[in-house]
């Protein structure tokens, strides 16, 4: 789905309908969200049962993007239902058995009955019967505009296996196909701006937007952790990679593998930890947008909040929450076996840290000043109720802590948008402070560690680029 951009041949949908009416030749028409109002790659991959497996394939997928190398963007969807196809081959025959509901509950109803209704009017055996283009898959939309009442010999789509098609786009195979002229002579609707080239092509050239066509993304009902903060609450920011495995779970790993007898199994078992914390954070997440939403004048939220459904249920984060937290445990205390005593200190890590955050989502913005710095410290040190850290990574932890508080503290205090502060600077500096005071009270031996230096090195890093706009500014003032 993409956002609406206006065209020179933007017409309302009753002005489309009118000018099918009135046309004598052949019509070239969009099928997704036109014809149809929902989109046919969308919802075959939403015919794909298990469910889970699948969106986790697609969500691998959307790391790796592979389209990359075929032609970008375009080709996604070529990579999609190829791998799905691939993995779930039972989907071809889900969709053969969904398609006639689907196309009873969304074909569009006006623009079928102005066809219907020119029908009866012009020659339904010549070229002027309605031909069905799309980017769509052949396979795909065959079973699904036959459904819809159309002759499958009148469409043009794109092959799964020719990533060309997806590249040179829909215009150049429906020239393949008909020939320039044909194209010429059409009237062509559209609601894609993507059309572009097709409508210029194009005498009589409409693009109208249904209103009552909706975009469902596939697969949208089925919970993972991880998609509310990906697709609604930072979308486009890789913030999981960036922002958590970066920076909270880099700092879990150094501050305490030095301790570790097994040191793979410990980052595999602080990584299992890891996802068990940020399903329950994640719920935190879902519950502050819907308070804000509710409660305050002027919430703070992403644009993909109204445009964008992901599952939020109340009770699946749980058992992801317990299942993972449960392989943590394990992998953390292998070859030992866990205390009971370890599961139920986990569990209730999680119980409070949840409810910690839905007391500080209903509270004033004042007092969140001081909530925050303990979902801060949740963030930063949650892992140390089950594993043991060294000093300095305890200090590691601390100044982690602060300097994530400090820019909230900051916005907070007087700023409409989020303060522009040298986060990682700022970062480096309480942690050189904490390790000055802890050699100074507990013996530099406590300081001059393996992990010391790891985390010094790992810190100076991420703040380099900091570090070296500081340095390009520094001035003396003794000197002209």
């Amino acid at each position: 789905m993409t956002a609406y951009t206006a065209t020179a041949y933007d017409v309302t949908p009753e002005d489309a309908i009118t000018a099918i009416q009135g046309h004598s030749g052949p019509i070239l028409l969009d099928l997704d969200e036109t014809l149809y109002l929902r989109n046919s790659t969308e919802d075959f991959i939403d015919s794909v049962h298990p469910r889970l497996p699948a969106l986790l394939l697609m969500r691998m997928l959307d790391i790796v993007k592979p389209w990359r190398w075929t032609g970008g963007e375009v080709t996604r969807d070529v990579w999609r239902v190829r791998l799905l196809l691939l993995c779930f081959p039972w989907v071809r025959k889900h969709w053969r058995d969904r398609v006639g509901e689907l196309a009873k509950d969304f074909a569009n109803l006006r623009l079928m009955e102005a066809l219907s209704l020119r029908a009866g009017t012009t020659d339904a055996t010549a070229i002027n019967r309605p031909i069905v283009a799309t980017t769509g898959f052949q396979e795909i939309v065959t079973p699904l505009v036959v459904a819809l009442g159309m002759p499958q010999d009148q469409i043009i789509a794109s092959r799964l296996w020719h990533f060309a098609d997806r590249r040179n786009g829909k215009l150049r195979r429906v020239i393949d196909v008909l020939g320039e002229d044909a194209v010429n002579d059409s009237l062509v609707v559209t609601d894609s701006a993507d059309d572009l080239d097709l409508l210029d092509a194009s005498t009589r050239p409409l693009r109208a937007v249904w209103p009552e066509a909706r975009y469902h993304r596939a697969l949208s009902d089925v919970y993972l952790p991880g998609q509310y903060l990906t697709l609604i609450k930072r979308p486009n920011e890789r913030y999981i990679w960036r922002g958590i495995v970066q920076e909270d779970f880099a700092f879990w790993v150094l501050s305490s593998i030095a301790l570790a007898a097994l040191p793979l199994l410990h980052v595999i078992g602080l990584a299992f930890l890891l996802l068990s914390f940020w399903t329950i954070y994640e719920r935190g997440y879902v519950d502050n947008d819907l308070i804000a939403a509710r409660y305050e004048k002027d919430p703070k939220l992403s644009a993909a909040f109204a445009g964008s459904s992901v599952a939020t249920p109340t009770w699946q984060p749980w058992l992801w929450a317990i299942a993972s937290g449960a392989i943590a445990i394990v992998l953390l205390r292998w070859p030992q076996a866990p205390l009971a005593t370890d599961y139920l200190t986990w569990m209730l890590v999680l119980l409070v840290l949840h409810g910690w955050y839905l007391l500080y989502n209903r509270l004033d913005k004042g007092t969140r000043i001081w909530m925050f710095a303990g979902l801060q410290f949740a963030r930063s040190a949650a892992f140390v109720a089950i594993v043991p850290v060294t000093p300095m990574g305890a200090g590691a932890l601390a100044a982690h802590t602060l300097a994530r508080w400090v820019p909230y503290y900051i916005y907070r205090l007087g700023g409409k948008d989020w303060p522009k502060t040298s986060f990682y600077l700022v970062r480096l500096l309480f942690f050189l402070i904490l390790a000055l005071l802890l050699g100074m009270t507990q013996g530099y031996a406590s300081v001059l560690t393996g992990t010391a230096l790891a985390l010094l090195v790992w810190n100076i890093y991420r703040a380099r680029k900091e570090l070296a706009a500081m340095l390009k500014t520094v001035k003396r003032l003794d000197r002209g």
